[in-house]
């Protein structure tokens, strides 16, 4: 059974668990690591004129469970329930995390992840109306940058993320960034 002392042992480690399609728990770690350099993001043109009509509100930490059910909700996914049990978990004792973009009260796209000192390691993202989940990650580079953290980690490449400046590193390079970002004392 996963456990959040797991996670919070392979996290600091650059390993990551993934479940597979019958919900059997691999752990990676890749040999290039995606990463967005804060200092780097890129908000495309396109979600930058979304984002000036304010079509959103942004909460954090006020719905983790349904984000996390959300991000779920899809035909694939390596979000099985014992990795979704283990991040609520995890969120319980204040180390995962969501930001939520909400219209008319109601939840329309979210991200979550785990923070653990100046890294956070974005995990997954929904959305239920265009752009939402974009304007959430653009909202959760401007909490990091304001909060003092210095790497956030996409841990796979995405065609679609890499508009935003997400970058791949090697390993090594990889864990030296982490290592100087764990001694960080900063909070989500």
């Amino acid at each position: 059974m996963l456990s959040p002392a797991q996670l919070l042992h392979a996290y600091p480690l650059g390993i990551f668990p993934m479940a597979d399609d019958i919900g059997q728990i691999g752990w990676y770690r890749p040999t290039l690591r995606a990463v967005f350099p804060l200092d780097g993001f890129r908000v495309p043109r396109s979600l930058a004129k979304v984002l000036r009509r304010g079509p959103f509100e942004f909460r954090r930490d006020t719905a983790f469970e349904a984000v996390v059910a959300g991000c779920a909700d899809r035909a694939e996914t390596w979000l099985s329930p014992e990795i979704q049990q283990v991040f609520v978990a995890l969120h319980q004792l204040g180390h995962a995390h969501s930001v939520e973009a909400w219209r008319d009260d109601r939840l329309v796209g979210g991200l979550y992840g785990l923070a653990l000192g100046g890294a956070f390691f974005g995990e997954s993202m929904f959305s239920r109306e265009p752009e939402a989940s974009k304007a959430c990650l653009v909202h959760l580079v401007a909490h990091l940058r304001a909060r003092g953290f210095t790497l956030l980690d996409s841990q796979l490449p995405n065609p679609h993320l890499a508009r935003f400046g997400q970058v791949l590193i090697p390993h090594e390079a990889f864990l030296a960034q982490l290592r100087q970002a764990l001694t960080l004392d900063v909070r989500f």
